[in-house]
Order: structure tokens, then sequence, then C-alpha cells
């Protein structure tokens, strides 16, 4: 079975656990546990190690999905998870710009480790204060249009939602020349 690969980050809150278990077909291995820092304003459970769910969308094909914790004291979980990934999403909440710079800082982190597609999913833009999206790309620092990753709005909730993003992924690794030799593994 061919398998792709694809990593879901962000900072806490952004949706990460809630995209997989929406789209996964099987019960979604996860490493949440009881939130002790300032995160705990934000949610009561967190991912400490990672998330992974499945999804086949062909016969012979399946997507893995693996979810990275979205604190900085966990970033070790980044690289290990990034390091055989063919792709990731970065999901940015549109209505935090506190999280803005972490969510920077994940994408760099990334971008010096891999150069593999991405997309940048903005969650929470249906808040009235949600930020627009060419700002939320100016403060990750993507400031050049023609060189950006595609941004798009995504409900980590709703199942078309995120099929639609995993669309636009599987279609950026259909256009590099990787995905013929990384998908069978």
């Amino acid at each position: 079975m061919n398998t792709i690969r694809i990593v879901v980050t962000g900072s806490v809150g952004a949706g990460k656990t809630s995209l997989i278990r929406t789209i996964s077909e099987i019960e979604v291995v996860d490493t949440d546990k009881r939130t002790t820092d300032e995160a705990a304003q934000i949610k009561a459970n967190t991912t400490v190690a990672l998330d992974f769910g499945r999804l086949t969308f062909a016969p012979n094909q399946a997507m893995h999905l693996y979810g990275t914790p979205g604190q900085l004291r966990f970033d070790f979980m980044w690289d290990i998870l990034i390091n055989k990934a063919h792709a990731y999403i970065l999901l940015v909440n549109a209505h935090r710009p506190q999280d803005f710079r972490h969510g920077r800082r994940i994408l760099n982190f990334m971008k010096q480790r891999v150069q593999i597609p991405m997309l940048i999913g903005l969650t929470h833009t249906d808040y009235a204060d949600a930020w627009e999206m060419e700002d939320v790309a100016i403060a990750l620092g993507l400031l050049h249009e023609a060189s950006r990753p595609p941004l798009i709005a995504v409900n980590p909730t709703e199942q078309a939602s995120v099929f639609q993003a995993l669309i636009v992924l599987v279609e950026q690794l259909e256009t590099t020349n990787n995905y013929q030799q990384t998908t069978i593994n």
C-alpha cells in the first residue's frame, strides 16, 4: 500500500486534533493530557506527543495524519514527525493574533528541516474578530504572494472543509517531483 504521510501542526487550540478526528477512518490515537500551563486558558487537554489518524482514499493508497503538539516545549516531536513527512498543514487560528508569532516560528522551524509541499489552513475564520487572510499571511512573514503556499479557510470539525484542504495538499504533492519517488514506503 502506498502511504502519504501528512503532518498537521499549529499552535495550541488551532484545531489539529479536531481536524484529524474529523477525517480519520480509524479511532484516533492521541496523547492528550490535562493542560497544566497557560494553555489551560484555551483548553482543558492538550497533545503532548502526537495524534495519529488514517484515511484510505484509493484501493491501494492511504494517508497517515500526524498531529503535533502545539506547545514549544514539545518541539522535539515536530522534528521527529516532519522527518519523513511528504507534506504538512500549518493551522493558524485567525482570531488569535497573539498566536501568529508562534505560527511563524513553527513555519520557520519546518522550512529549516524540510522542503516539502505545505499549506496554511486558517481556522476560526467565522469569529467576528478573525483577521483577513492577507493580514494573517503578512503576520506570518509571507509577504510575496507569488511565493506563498496556499492559504485556505478550514473548519477542522467539518468533514467537507477538511477534505478540501487535503485535496489542495495532494494536488501540490502531485505536481512535485518527489511525490512519485517517496510514496511507495
